[in-house]
């Protein structure tokens, strides 16, 4: 089994808070989504998160004009330049204070940052001019009594508008214009939300947070702004002047002689032309004149008070302003007459960052509260793109046989499913009425089970995505896991309050067989893997695991006892090991036929402490805590993964008891308990700053300090941050990948083996070079080009061999290859297949490989066939339905073309056998 897994995906959160923005060409939607960015194709209908990741979460982010670049800035100011084309952050920079708003210039060259009450504008880089020069700082103005909020670029890039919470909006150069130096505008209520200039033009529009809207026009166009000669600024002109550092030096007395010898008509003369002078400056001056005031949200302002204008955005070319309030709805207006357009109430919460497309047709807008993401066509007022992930943590999760689709369940009740291929999810269930506790498909893809502490059991049809049958107890239950055997026909609930296992009937719905014995809530259950075995594994908080028999009811069920509290219960694919994780760190597995121990791992120390920021105990102490809480066999029953209340996620090896690899989940110290160790920063001689509390004048206040024992939410008006910790891992039955659901979301990591350019050789000889494979491939030696390719285990090499081979030597060339040869070719086709154009040479090559008959392939690489051959099946399944219509609308179009061609002479011939008569 290889171990180079890496992050793939992000799954399960859509979005968290920032800026959401589209890209260039208007086919993707940028979303921050915590500490790392997801693009979402709409084209394509795929999402992709970008692999890196920042220490906080992005707050602030915008993409430059040639859309090659993207900044990003995250809720502590550093802000990073990240390359889209390769994904790769090219440099970094601390503001060391919170940004609030970025915005790139339209001719590239600069952008500017609103920090508190300060603007700066810094060099973007720009790929004309051949220099990479990050954050060189050319402006710095902080002239806002306040906070700044918004800020926009004029289409010449030269003036910079700034709205800020103090009401006003200031206009700021780049250069030093001769027009104008800082215009300062004014006339509304309440704080700025966004500014916004014309195309080609100076005149603006602001909109203020209670719905007042500005229109404002200039005195001048962008074409009459005039550099001055001397870019020095007032200020350091009279500072020099004071050192006697000019060039030019001033005699008072060469001065006072020269105006005594002026005339008086010489000085009429000059003051007539001082004052054309002045009001030709005048008239040259960029000044603003307010054409207008329009209060667009008092209707629903009349309706509820408290309700807030809370984002707005302005398509220049096409002259709508899309605006968002604090109730999730949204408005429409034509600029410059304030015509509404369209109004729709997307959601009941708050929309907090609006953007729209280039060519103006999408908008897309965020709600932060329930981490939601809709992209909406507002011509044919259609939904593009509807995304939400789960508004609270997710607690389980479950891979369907084939690995294309995962079923996570939530803190929230909902159960969702997702595609792992392009990463949405596609439905979403609402049955459950509190915290779903477990979630398992069953073998034959046809439906999984979830179950709640609601009391229920749910089956759900993933045909028809309908709740097709609800098992319940006599009494009422909180059911803490759930179970469902190799044949799809049992399942079984453990509960939580009553310590008592329930088996039904999927068929029936009936209730077989209350299985008691447990002195503790039941924890886990699982059930054998093997077919037609109805063996139940179940684990509970009493420290016993116990094997039944749900048909068998004569044979004794003898508990297996442990040193500590078992926490979770797994089977080996194959059904002879089970693996039990307990309280004090430790895995052992057992033989299920004589329940006789067969090996243990101390894991403890591998998961970490994580102290948080107001814990009172040492790490050391902290470690003794941790264990298990969630574990899962690989595909191939080598290997167990596992995973705690810890950001770190660790596989080890079954046979030998060892840790393999330690995967790190986040960075992110916008969650709490990432370090291992409290920052020496915030110790001082009174203590950890952590742990004092804000209190204002009146007693309560901005209280940070959580309740004792809180572990998932806050129910008192406190703010805490959210722990790290992950509550679920699964591999996937393919064996390629494996799914983390934790604090952050659903990750998905695959391992990438000969695709991320790493050299892993199969049994190698010195004969076996690329040079050598292809010197096979011109003499047609089909058979050794493709042992000596399988051997280098590079897949271009093996691409290449596998389209070089004739249709008709693919079954002689498959007969000549070992069973272990034939194993590493059918799952490479099966990576192959996804991205290959070439998708009926490869169904030749997998047709040989199966129906050979030599040996067994292991089900990983059966399965992963499936998987991409299930997608293939989709997506020409469309092409051939868009094309057989396109096909039957020409046809149709070409017999009416006919007809009428035919009915044209005939009126013709009329006129003329008339006009002969």
């Amino acid at each position: 089994m290889k171990f180079n897994y890496k992050f793939q995906n992000l799954l399960g959160t859509v979005y968290r808070k920032g800026d959401v923005l589209f890209s260039k060409d208007g086919n993707c939607v940028i979303s921050p989504v915590g500490n790392r960015i997801t693009i979402y194709n709409l084209k394509q209908n795929k999402s992709n998160t970008l692999s890196f990741e920042s220490h906080y979460n992005y707050t602030a982010v915008d993409i430059a004009p040639n859309g090659m670049t993207l900044l990003a800035v995250t809720e502590k100011g550093e802000a990073q330049i990240i390359s889209l084309t390769t994904s790769v952050v090219l440099h970094k920079y601390k503001f060391k204070q919170q940004v609030n708003a970025v915005k790139f210039s339209p001719d590239g060259k600069y952008f500017a940052v609103c920090c508190d009450n300060t603007v700066f504008v810094m060099t973007a880089p720009v790929h004309f001019t051949g220099e990479y020069r990050p954050f060189i700082m050319k402006r710095v103005f902080k002239k806002a009594l306040d906070e700044v909020t918004c800020l926009d670029w004029s289409s010449c890039s030269r003036l910079l508008a700034v709205g800020s919470k103090d009401t006003t909006t200031k206009i700021h150069t780049v250069e030093y214009l001769e027009n104008i130096t800082m215009y300062s505008l004014s006339g509304h209520t309440d704080k700025i939300i966004g500014v916004f200039f014309e195309r080609k033009s100076l005149d603006l529009i602001t909109v203020s947070r209670n719905g007042q809207l500005c229109l404002w026009e200039a005195s001048i166009d962008a074409d009459e702004l005039a550099v001055k000669q001397d870019d020095t600024s007032r200020k350091k002109r009279v500072r020099l002047q004071n050192e006697g550092n000019l060039e030019e030096e001033f005699d008072a007395k060469d001065d006072i002689e020269k105006e005594k010898e002026y005339d008086s008509d010489r000085d009429a003369e000059q003051e007539q032309n001082n004052s054309k002078a002045n009001s030709e400056e005048n008239d040259k001056r960029l000044m603003y004149k307010k054409l207008g005031r329009h209060y667009i949200g008092d209707a629903i302002r009349n309706a509820d008070r408290k309700v807030k204008l809370t984002a707005v955005q302005y398509h220049k070319e096409n002259k709508l302003l899309v605006t968002g309030f604090s109730s999730g709805l949204f408005f429409l207006h034509e600029m410059p007459d304030v015509n509404l357009i369209h109004t729709l109430s997307i959601s009941e919460h708050r929309i907090s960052s609006i953007s729209v497309s280039p060519p103006g047709d999408w908008i897309a807008f965020a709600c932060p509260n329930i981490g939601q993401l809709l992209v909406w066509e507002w011509q044919s007022e259609q939904y593009v793109m509807k995304q939400q992930g789960h508004s609270l943590d997710m607690t389980c999760l479950a891979y369907s046989p084939d690995g294309l689709h995962v079923v996570t369940g939530g803190f929230d009740g909902k159960v969702k499913v997702w595609n792992t291929t392009n990463g949405f999810c596609f439905v979403t269930f609402h049955e459950h009425k509190a915290t779903v506790s477990g979630v398992t498909c069953s073998a034959n893809k046809k439906f999984f089970v979830s179950s709640s502490l609601d009391g229920t059991v749910r089956c759900y049809d993933l045909t028809r995505y309908r709740n097709f049958r609800t098992l319940t107890s006599p009494s009422l239950v909180q059911f803490s896991c759930v179970a469902l055997d190799s044949s799809g026909e049992f399942c079984a609930a453990g509960g939580q309050d009553v310590f008592e296992i329930f088996v039904w009937s999927i068929k029936f719905g009936k209730l077989l067989e209350v299985l008691g014995g447990h002195e503790a809530p039941v924890s886990s259950l699982a059930f054998s893997p093997t077919l037609a075995s109805t063996r139940l594994g179940s684990a509970s908080w009493d420290g016993t695991v116990r094997l039944w028999d749900c048909i068998d009811r004569e044979v004794q069920c003898e508990p297996i006892r442990l040193n500590s509290d078992a926490l979770q219960v797994a089977f080996r694919p194959d059904g002879e090991e089970i693996a039990v994780s307990t309280l004090d760190g430790n895995i052992t597995f057992f033989e299920p036929s004589t329940c006789e121990q067969t090996g243990s791992v101390e894991g403890r120390s591998d998961l970490g402490s994580g102290r948080a920021d107001t814990d009172l105990v040492t790490p050391q102490t902290l470690l003794k805590t941790k264990a298990f809480t969630t574990i899962c066999y690989s595909a191939d029953g080598t290997c167990i993964l596992g995973g705690g209340n810890s950001k770190n996620v660790c596989l080890y090896s079954v046979k030998d008891s060892v840790l393999i690899k330690k995967f790190v989940v986040t960075e992110n110290r916008s969650l709490d308990a990432v370090n291992d160790f409290v920052n020496r920063r915030n110790l001082t001689e009174f203590g950890n700053m952590a742990l004092l509390e804000e209190r204002e004048d009146l007693e309560g206040g901005n209280v940070n300090i959580r309740l004792p024992g809180v572990k998932t939410g806050d129910m008192a008006d406190r703010n805490v941050k959210p722990e790290v910790r992950v509550y679920c891992v699964r591999f996937s039955p393919t064996g390629e990948s494996f799914a983390v659901a934790a604090t952050e979301g659903l990750m998905l990591y695959s391992q990438n083996a000969g695709v991320d350019g790493t050299f892993r050789p199969y049994r190698l000889e010195a004969t076996s070079t690329p040079a050598a494979v292809r010197q096979s491939l011109r003499d047609g030696a089909w058979g050794s080009a493709l042992t000596g390719a399988l051997q280098l285990a590079e897949q271009a090499l093996i691409q290449e061999c596998l389209e070089s081979v004739p249709t008709k030597d693919i079954s002689l060339t498959v007969s000549s290859l070992d069973e272990d040869y034939g194993d590493r070719l059918l799952s490479t086709i099966a990576r192959l297949l996804e991205d290959s154009r070439h998708v009926e040479q490869l169904l030749h090559w997998t047709t040989a490989l199966v129906s050979t008959g030599r040996h067994k392939f292991p089900p990983s690489a059966l399965l992963a066939v499936e998987k991409v051959l299930t997608v293939k099946y989709s997506q020409l399944s469309k092409i051939c339905d868009f094309n057989k219509y396109t096909i039957r609308c020409i046809k149709t179009v070409g017999d009416v073309v006919l007809k009428r061609e035919e009915v044209e002479p005939m009126d013709t011939d009329g006129p003329t056998s008339s006009d002969s008569e």
